[in-house]
């Protein structure tokens, strides 16, 4: 039995498929719906992503990280590395935050592609420069199972709706989405990034909401992932199941669900020991047009937005993303 806690876990195994209408779907949705509305934060089981799969995804950033300067460095954006044409996508140093960071985006996007269709952040990451070829492929298996089982949750967003959940490729066109594998390394700290202003904790991660539908992550067994009680302003730990992805409700899903599902503060706690997370910022296509009509079935005013602009603004405040 789960031990129950602030952040709930939630069986999906009945949503893989795509199977959205049985009776214990509908159950497993309204769930996740409660869930988004009262934490902004579950945990999934039964997922259709094996323990095996993600252990050899852990190891790639594992074994990349603690590879030489030179070898992540060949990835860096041309702030670090003037040798590159890359701005978005790459590595970035731990003296830039305090952690050291990789951002991977879709590995189908291929180098003509690209520069086909010139959008600032649809950049081709020539993985081939620090990876071998078996690690490219099982990064771009998880990648793909990763962006199949986030646009299944946000499926059941759209099935709330009483809307067909098909429509969910108006937003989610593969390789225009500007989803991002994300891989987070925080190596022994000698000092926190930031001390709360909620509660004087010492932070190994800025207090921050994420800007796009969902975000799902795997965390180590380190733990250290924090989540504040959006009524109390208590914070939450997240406990550590090597079994389970961790699934957080980002801006875009509130703008689109008229702050219904509102995007929830979270916080690392600061960690002396090395820590590494594998998010996955599951964001729409660069030229979607996020309108409040696109869920609701009654008709407003608003004109939209599209995604590229409001994830322009929303990465302002991340000091990684200053370049």
């Amino acid at each position: 039995m789960i031990k129950k806690t602030f952040i709930p876990t939630i069986n999906i195994s009945s949503l893989i498929n795509n199977k959205f209408e049985t009776k214990i779907a509908i159950k497993t949705i309204k769930k996740i719906e409660k869930a988004c509305i009262d934490v902004g934060f579950f945990q999934v089981v039964g997922h259709g992503i094996n323990l095996q799969e993600i252990n050899k995804t852990c190891a790639i950033g594992y074994k990349f990280f603690n590879s030489s300067s030179n070898n992540k460095k060949k990835l860096s954006p041309k702030k670090w590395n003037k040798k590159n044409k890359n701005l978005y996508r790459g590595y970035f140093p731990n003296d830039v935050n305090g952690k050291e960071g990789l951002d991977i985006g879709d590995l189908r996007v291929n180098k003509s592609y690209s520069t086909k269709i010139k959008n600032q952040y649809i950049e081709y990451l020539n993985l081939n420069k620090s990876f071998n070829k078996n690690s490219i492929k099982i990064l771009e298996k998880y990648f793909d199972k990763v962006f199949s089982l986030s646009e299944s949750l946000f499926k059941c967003i759209i099935r709330l709706y009483k809307k067909n959940p098909d429509i969910s490729y108006k937003a989610f066109s593969r390789l225009k989405t500007l989803s991002t594998l994300r891989f987070n390394y925080y190596p022994n700290q000698s000092k926190p990034v930031e001390i709360s202003k909620h509660d004087g904790v010492a932070l190994g991660c800025e207090t921050h909401v994420d800007s796009g539908i969902f975000t799902v992550l795997y965390q180590d067994k380190k733990g250290g992932l924090q989540v504040q009680n959006r009524k109390t302003k208590k914070w939450h730990s997240i406990p550590f199941n090597k079994e389970a992805l961790v699934v957080n409700t980002g801006r875009a899903l509130e703008y689109l669900s008229k702050g219904k599902f509102k995007a929830t503060n979270h916080r690392v706690l600061w960690n002396k020991q090395k820590r590494l997370s594998i998010p996955f910022f599951f964001e729409p296509s660069y030229d979607f047009k996020m309108n409040h009509d696109f869920l609701n079935t009654k008709k407003t005013n608003n004109k939209g937005l599209i995604y590229e602009k409001f994830l322009n603004q929303s990465l302002k405040k991340f000091i990684e993303y200053q370049r």
